[in-house]
């Protein structure tokens, strides 16, 4: 995977320029006219209205069965439907998602010269970067990121994660501890709602053997919010993702038919999404869905999201049981290492990926 070192270009950090008080943002900014974020003349008007399912975790435990199946089959209209959906009574500490997304708007707080300690290289992604993708010239993101790697255990080093504020790392360390196993669940149901034995999907990824990392995300006040975005459309290239947003702004919007329907987060709930890999291990039964984050003038914004992939070196293909003739495999097999060198040259290109290697079969 190391075989991108440096950046193609001096990094130049998003919040330093927001910072400075500039009224118009730099060329490498600002969008292609097509991929601004003006709303569609097909967004309906109802767009207050509309949301992505909220689902309640803890019907899963209910003694009534109806229940259960209930909310089984909630899970798995909103994985058809929406490849997007919010959880509830999850199971995860309230407190500790509070603490945990309070102490890394502390980090970005910051002066840079500390943040700078822990600057990135495309060769890994990890620590403090503000760019994805190597490809020279190309568009920027109006974001900063921290990038950290939790499994496989060979690859977690919580001395590049960052010294202050003084209770990061271990708090970073039981959050990550909590999130794999609520990603453990959902693994479970997702292979109930296929079909498939309750371990098919976990086994798959490696079993315990799993890839986890997280993205800290901070989206700096952007004085010309309509030309830009935080972060580009792409579908998440891995397996599962769980998004802690800022409940107070705002800013993740999920490709819905033509048009953007901009996320409400609820209070003390994840956001979670498909990725590319359990597309292709469902043989698209379940579709990771395009999604982008759009910033604002008046406020900066920080979440964070916990991908939970497949073990790098495991071949991946899609589940035997979900092939027929009538529908067969859609994908050819690969694993996820081979995967995401495209993200880790290009950057963020919408479904492009998952869907080309439709046309290769």
């Amino acid at each position: 995977m190391n075989c991108f070192q440096t950046w193609p270009e001096p990094i130049v950090r998003v919040q330093s320029l927001s910072d400075s008080g500039i009224t118009t943002i730099p060329e490498r900014y600002i969008k292609l006219l097509q991929d601004r974020p003006t709303p569609s003349p097909n967004t309906p008007h109802n767009d207050d209205l509309i949301n992505i399912p909220t689902i309640d975790l803890s019907n899963l435990q209910s003694d009534d069965i109806s229940v259960r199946r209930d909310t089984l089959g909630q899970i798995s209209r909103a994985c058809i439907e929406w490849g997007f959906f919010q959880v509830v009574n999850h199971g995860v500490s309230h407190s500790l998602m509070k603490r945990t997304a309070e102490v890394w708007r502390e980090f970005f707080e910051l002066p840079i010269e500390e943040k700078q300690v822990y600057a990135n290289s495309p060769a890994t992604y990890e620590g403090y970067g503000s760019r994805l993708g190597v490809e020279k010239g190309v568009k920027l993101d109006w974001s900063d990121y921290f990038f950290l790697n939790y499994l496989p255990r060979s690859v977690r080093d919580e001395n590049k994660w960052p010294r202050f504020p003084s209770s990061c790392r271990e708090l970073v360390a039981e959050y990550g501890d909590e999130l794999g196993r609520l990603c453990e669940k959902l693994m479970k149901v997702f292979s109930l709602n296929l079909g498939l034995e309750e371990d098919y999907l976990q086994k798959a990824f490696g079993g315990e053997d799993i890839d986890a990392c997280l993205r800290a995300n901070f989206y700096p006040k952007c004085p010309q919010p309509d030309l830009t975005l935080g972060l580009s459309p792409h579908s998440d290239p891995g397996g599962m993702t769980l998004l802690l947003p800022d409940v107070h702004v705002s800013g993740l919007q999920v490709r819905r038919g033509d048009h953007w329907v901009t996320v409400k987060p609820v209070p003390n709930a994840f956001i979670v999404n498909i990725g590319d890999q359990i597309q292709l291990l469902s043989n698209a039964t379940y579709k990771s869905v395009e999604h982008r984050v759009i910033v604002n003038s008046a406020k900066e914004r920080v979440s964070l999201a916990f991908f939970y992939n497949p073990n790098g070196n495991i071949p991946l293909q899609p589940a035997q049981k979900l092939v027929t003739e009538d529908h067969p495999a859609l994908y050819p097999t690969m694993t996820y290492n081979e995967y995401r060198l495209f993200i880790r040259k290009r950057g963020l290109r919408g479904k492009s990926q998952v869907e080309s290697l439709k046309s290769h079969n």
